[in-house]
């Protein structure tokens, strides 16, 4: 399973709601992970003007406020794709079988309708979100 959508999201909050700039170290310290994955996610995320770095500063800065910053728009920055795709199926069934010459169809379907609904549900949530359900756990 990747990680980089979960990651992404814990190194936004952590940009986010810093007082002072914060690196890819301090990052990979509270993420669990190295500083070389967390800087590979935060290409990703500057690739989609979601954050800024510049060379030979310490720290990142958001470029779009947490209140305007969809979960979809951060899985698609990680994702580098606009569409969501979390469910495959498999490549080769048996075509001289019932079940395999109509199972791709099947579940091409469904899976269709289960990726939608999740990128309805991202869309419909932002960074701000996660921040205040943070600071609710927090009490």
């Amino acid at each position: 399973m990747d990680t980089k959508f979960s990651v992404a999201v814990h190194i936004l909050i952590l940009i986010s709601e810093s007082p002072s700039p914060i690196n890819s170290d301090q990052m990979a310290e509270s993420v669990g992970t190295n500083a070389s994955y967390i800087r590979k996610i935060l290409a990703l995320l500057k690739k989609a003007d979601i954050v800024d770095g510049h060379r030979g500063v310490s720290g990142y800065d958001m470029t779009v406020s947490p209140e305007q910053l969809t979960l979809l728009q951060i899985y698609q920055a990680v994702t580098e794709g606009t569409k969501v795709h979390i469910l495959d199926i498999h490549r080769n069934p048996n075509d001289k079988c019932v079940v395999g010459h109509y199972i791709q169809p099947v579940l091409s379907g469904i899976f269709a309708d289960v990726e939608d609904t999740f990128a309805k549900s991202l869309a419909g949530k932002t960074l701000a979100d996660c921040i205040d359900d943070i600071k609710k756990r927090m009490k």
